[in-house]
C-alpha cells in the first residue's frame, strides 16, 4: 500500500474537502487527487466521497507527531531515547527496528507507524493494523547483559504498559501471562519480543507493542478473539500522542531497572494484576493441554500452576494460556 501523506494530513480533521481545494493545497490536478484517494480506498482507508462536497475520512484522526510525543515524555526518557521514527506506513515496526539491531553501534531507538501492512503478533499471528486508530510501535533496546538474563522481560513490559494506561486514565485492566493486557476478558494490548545477539553474549531486544486505542468497528469481524480499545474502556477520547509519550517513558524506566534487577522489581505488581490468578486454566503447549490452577509467576517469569497437589512451573516459549471453559 502507498499512503499519501499530504492528502491524509489535510483529511485528518474528518471534514469534507473538495477535490479542487485538495489539488490546490497539494499542488496537483483534481484527477491526480481522485486517483490517490481511490488507491487509498482500495487499500482499506475509509474515505467517503460525496458529490458536491468532496472527500472526508470516516472519522477524524490524530496523526502521530514527533514533537507532541517527545513533549509528553519525561526528561530522563527523552535523554535516553536516541532516535524516534514516525512512519505513515511500514510492513512492521518490529521488522524495521530488527534491521537496525543487526547493525553495529546499536542505539536506543523507537519506531511508530500509522499503518502496518504486515503487523505480527506472537506465535506467528497477524496483528490487525487499521490506519490511524491504534498504536503500533517498537522500541529497540541494547542490553548489556546476555540473553540468559532476560527471563520475564515480557512480563516487565506488561507492567510498564499497564502503568502508562493507568496514567492516561484506564484504571481497570489485567495482565495475562505472558504478553497480553485485557479488560473484562477482552484483549486490549499485546507484546512481541524479538532478540538479536549471541546466546552467551550481549544482545539487543526489539519490543513490539500494539494497543487498541480507537479501532474502527468495521475491523471487528477480522479479529479471532474478543477485544476492546482504550476509548471504549475509559468512555472518553485519548490522545494517541500523549499515550505514546507516556508509554515510552514507562518502557524506558522499566528497562533501566530490569537491566539491573531482572523481573524481581516487577513480579509483585504483575501478580497483583494477574487476570487468572486463583482460577482454573488450560495451558496449551503444541497439541498438549495442561490443566491446573494459576498461582501467578516467579521472578524468572515462569508460570506457576497447581496440579495434582503440587506446584509446577512453565516458561512461555510457544505456550498459550486460556481460562477453563
Amino acid at each position: 500500500m502507498t499512503l499519501d501523506s499530504s492528502l491524509l494530513a489535510l483529511l485528518a480533521d474528518g471534514r469534507f474537502h473538495s477535490g479542487t481545494q485538495l489539488g490546490t493545497d497539494t499542488g496537483r490536478s483534481r484527477s491526480a487527487v481522485w486517483k490517490s484517494i481511490h488507491a487509498m480506498q482500495a487499500q482499506g482507508i475509509e474515505i467517503f466521497t460525496v458529490r458536491g462536497k468532496g472527500y472526508r475520512l470516516s472519522a477524524p484522526v490524530e496523526l502521530l507527531d514527533k514533537s507532541r510525543i517527545t513533549t509528553a515524555m519525561s526528561r530522563p526518557a527523552r535523554d535516553i531515547l536516541q532516535h524516534l521514527n514516525i512512519l505513515l506506513e511500514t510492513g512492521s515496526t518490529n521488522a524495521h527496528l530488527l534491521e537496525k539491531a543487526r547493525q553495529p553501534n546499536t542505539a536506543v531507538e523507537a519506531c511508530f507507524a500509522e499503518h502496518q501492512t504486515a503487523g505480527r503478533g506472537r506465535r506467528g499471528k497477524t496483528w490487525q493494523s487499521p490506519f490511524g486508530g491504534n498504536i503500533y510501535g517498537s522500541l529497540l533496546w541494547p542490553f548489556t547483559v546476555d540473553i540468559s538474563q532476560l527471563g520475564g522481560l515480557s512480563l516487565a513490559v506488561g507492567v510498564a504498559i499497564g502503568r502508562a494506561l493507568r496514567e492516561c486514565g484506564l484504571l481497570q485492566f489485567g495482565l495475562k501471562w505472558p504478553n497480553d493486557i485485557l479488560v473484562d476478558g477482552k484483549k486490549l494490548a499485546g507484546i512481541l519480543l524479538e532478540v538479536v545477539g549471541e546466546a552467551s553474549g550481549v544482545c539487543s531486544v526489539v519490543i513490539g507493542v500494539g494497543i487498541n486505542v480507537n479501532a474502527p468497528s468495521s475491523k471487528k469481524l477480522t479479529v479471532d478473539q474478543p477485544w476492546t480499545d482504550v476509548e471504549s474502556a475509559t468512555g472518553h477520547s485519548i490522545s494517541r500522542n500523549q499515550l505514546v509519550g507516556v508509554l515510552l517513558t514507562h518502557l524506558i524506566d522499566t528497562l533501566r531497572v530490569f537491566e539491573k534487577t531482572g523481573l524481581s522489581s516487577f513480579v509483585d505488581e504483575w501478580n497483583r494484576q494477574d487476570v487468572f490468578r486463583g482460577q482454573e486454566v488450560v495451558l496449551l503447549v503444541g497439541d498438549k493441554k495442561i490443566m491446573g490452577i494459576a498461582q501467578g509467576v516467579e521472578s524468572n517469569g515462569a508460570l506457576i500452576l497447581a496440579r495434582k497437589g503440587r506446584l509446577e512451573k512453565y516458561f512461555s516459549g510457544e505456550a498459550s494460556l486460556r481460562a477453563m471453559d
